[in-house]
């Protein structure tokens, strides 16, 4: 691999930018506590995982030469983004964060583990169906490739690499997503802040789109 620290820099700048992860790792932290936000990232390092695979296999290469599959996959992800987006948006029920216990790792709507299961499927749903993250494996890697060095090895350590990366950053979002919620009490702001993620999410879905 060439350049290694480079890559290793540019990947964690493409994660600590905000975007669709972000989001989605935000509201489930918020509404569920942060079993659910590490719920999700285990989900993104899923959704990760499986374009490493892919990429391995020559696949990516193909989708992102391939108009009908690039936009059949562009398209899969925006629907979902638009509905992850407008279920937050239109959410009737505000979540009491007065409620959490001194760990805030509970809230009034208990979460159980039908919502974790909810925040991971969100995570790997929403990585699986973006065509960025197919960009990145068929652009972006590609650079840090030494070509007289064995190509399979080299990307599932740069797979691996960018996934450790943005678990590491994304596990200490929660953390400080954890210590602010004491400062969310108020029911008006929750309702707020679920309004904002359903219209950025929404936003996401439609920017993917064009």
């Amino acid at each position: 691999m060439d350049n290694l620290l480079a890559y290793v820099i540019m990947a964690l700048m493409m994660s600590m930018l905000p975007g669709t992860d972000t989001i989605l790792i935000m509201k489930n932290t918020f509404n569920y506590g942060t079993k659910a936000g590490r719920c999700t990232i285990l989900g993104i390092a899923t959704g990760l995982a499986f374009w490493t695979v892919i990429s391995v296999l020559g696949l990516s290469v193909v989708i992102a030469h391939s108009l009908f599959l690039f936009n059949t996959i562009k398209y899969l992800g925006a629907a979902y983004l638009f509905y992850l987006g407008i279920k937050a948006f239109f959410s009737k029920g505000a979540i009491s964060l007065e409620s959490f216990q001194a760990n805030g790792s509970r809230s009034i709507t208990r979460p159980s583990a039908h919502h974790y299961k909810e925040s991971y499927l969100q995570g790997a749903i929403s990585n699986i169906f973006n065509p960025k993250t197919v960009l990145v494996y068929v652009t972006f890697m590609p650079q840090f490739i030494n070509l007289h060095g064995n190509t399979t090895h080299q990307l599932i350590g740069l797979g691996f690499i960018l996934t450790f990366i943005a678990v590491g950053w994304f596990l200490i979002l929660v953390y400080l997503i954890g210590h602010v919620k004491k400062w969310m009490r108020r029911t008006k702001v929750q309702k707020v802040f679920q309004k904002f993620t359903g219209a950025l999410l929404i936003g996401f879905g439609v920017k993917m789109v064009i």
